[in-house]
């Protein structure tokens, strides 16, 4: 088999990198080891930001989008019970959509397989090799067979746990990492949204989170730890501590309803530098990953494939190599970024354990300050909203 790009991973990244190389007339082939369905059905972020939407369009996969997609123009931040509005129109002239990742996927998915777009899912035992010269190949078995792929270059879309960063020699890249003492416990409910608008919580007994998915399908989470159990959460116990964290007109107006999805995620930020290595590129999650509280990583991953696409695009139209090169460093200063604005976020909303009083204070103040000044206001909507891309 040949192409001239092939990717490893059929989520965001990898199948927006294929639909917008189709654009320019560049050929891929998608390697996903899980099934269509499967892949469809992962229940993962919801929060736009303004670029990655424009950047939908710009494939031309953001018509549902804007059709179903929920339209916010700030959040609230919730302290001891009250509710303070960051209005992002307002501070920056932009807003952010609510939009599953599931359903930018499917968008994904169909208009790839509607152009004749060649993605083979449930492909395993997938290996990239000779990325370090000018003859990548991807190995992998389909139906029982060992089939190689020859390419030009090799789009690492496969996420944390994927291949592409572990085959890299060790000695080659730089992992930075931090692992947080806490987890987000998640549930997807069929319940009506309390509020327009997302509801980030600080509370004595830990952070929670009230989003939204659909005018009828709502998001919640709340602060548990890292190593506890689903079976120790049942529906009830959940709605009952989100009710004791939303406090106020938000509790009173939370449905209970039996939970549609449930998982505990915990709560990390990676990143693994260079994000290129010769002829293989990584982007998304196989090279970083914030904690939640930013709403970045999946537009984190955007930004990459957006910088990689345009680098190969200008390669195969004229030879320059520049932006290739360039691609690693150009990505990764996006990343720093949107990590400290997630780790900040986070630092700022959680309880930690063993925090100290004085440090509780100083938590505290910092809430004060971000509510209260039209500065940090401003600086935490448009960090929100997303930074411009160079």
């Amino acid at each position: 088999m040949r192409t001239q790009v092939g990717i490893v991973g059929a989520g965001p990244a990898g199948l927006l990198l294929s639909q917008l190389l189709h654009l320019q007339g560049i050929d891929t082939v998608i390697l996903e080891r899980r099934s269509r369905a499967y892949v469809e059905g992962r229940i993962r972020a919801g929060v736009l930001e303004q670029g990655t939407v424009d950047l939908l369009d710009a494939a031309q996969v953001g018509e549902r989008m804007h059709q179903v997609g929920l339209v916010h123009d700030g959040i609230e931040l919730s302290v001891g019970g009250k509710r303070h509005r960051i209005d992002f129109r307002a501070l920056t002239g932009k807003a952010v959509t609510v939009y599953g990742q599931t359903e930018v996927t499917k968008d994904l998915i169909n208009a790839r397989l509607a152009a004749g777009g060649k993605i083979m899912f449930e492909a395993e035992d997938v290996g990239v090799q000779g990325f370090d010269g000018k003859a990548p190949k991807i190995r992998f078995r389909k139906d029982g067979k060992t089939h190689e792929l020859a390419c030009d270059f090799i789009g690492g879309c496969d996420g944390f746990h994927g291949v592409c960063r572990v085959t890299v020699p060790q000695d080659a890249q730089t992992v930075y990492e931090r692992i947080y003492p806490f987890a987000w416990l998640g549930i997807l409910a069929e319940t009506p949204p309390v509020s327009d608008e997302l509801i980030y919580c600080h509370h004595e007994r830990g952070f929670a989170l009230f989003s939204m998915r659909s005018p009828t399908l709502s998001r919640l989470y709340i602060q548990c730890a890292p190593d506890e159990h689903l079976d120790e959460w049942p529906d009830e116990r959940i709605w009952d501590e989100l009710r004791v964290r939303l406090g106020g007109d938000a509790a009173g107006a939370l449905r209970s309803a039996p939970s549609l999805e449930k998982s505990i995620t915990p709560m990390r930020s990676f990143v693994a530098q260079p994000m290129r290595f010769g002829r293989l590129f990584l982007a998304g999650d196989a090279a970083h990953i914030v904690p939640p509280t930013g709403a970045k990583g999946l537009n984190l991953a955007v930004a990459d494939v957006r910088v990689l696409a345009r680098a190969l695009a200008e390669f195969y139209a004229s030879g320059r190599s520049d932006l290739i090169e360039a691609y690693s460093d150009t990505c990764v200063r996006r990343v720093w970024k949107a990590q400290r604005f997630s780790w900040w976020m986070t630092s700022m909303l959680h309880r930690f354990p063993g925090r100290n009083p004085f440090e509780d204070q100083l938590q505290l103040a910092e809430l004060d300050y971000v509510t209260g000044s039209k500065a940090a206001s401003t600086a935490l909507a448009e960090n929100y909203v997303g930074l411009p891309f160079d």
